[in-house]
């Protein structure tokens, strides 16, 4: 499932993460410190696919839920009528004689 694999590559970046983390904070590593900058960039975009990816699994199991409801019969109240309103007519513009 492609939900698994995008969990195990978040698991396996947050073990690098936090070693070259450690090396930069406790032996002041600039090496280290850049990969923590490039990786957490890294992270934060494969945290969105991850998120697309679990919404799209919900979207599924709501499809299948939803089918089931939907053969149950329900009662079906009806609808009254409505009046149809009478259209507005527009008033005509009156034309003034100019006096002489």
């Amino acid at each position: 499932m492609v939900l698994n694999n995008t969990m195990k590559k978040m698991e396996a970046m947050l073990i690098d993460l936090t070693i070259d983390l450690r090396k930069a904070a406790e032996k002041g590593n600039k090496a280290a410190s850049q990969r923590v900058r490039t990786g957490t960039i890294k992270f934060a975009k494969l945290a969105k696919q991850y998120r697309k990816e679990s919404i799209a699994v919900g979207k599924k199991g709501e499809k299948k839920r939803k089918a089931k409801k939907t053969t149950r019969k329900k009662k079906v109240a009806k609808k009254k009528a409505t009046r149809k309103k009478a259209p507005v007519r527009k008033k005509k513009a009156v034309k003034r004689r100019k006096a002489r």
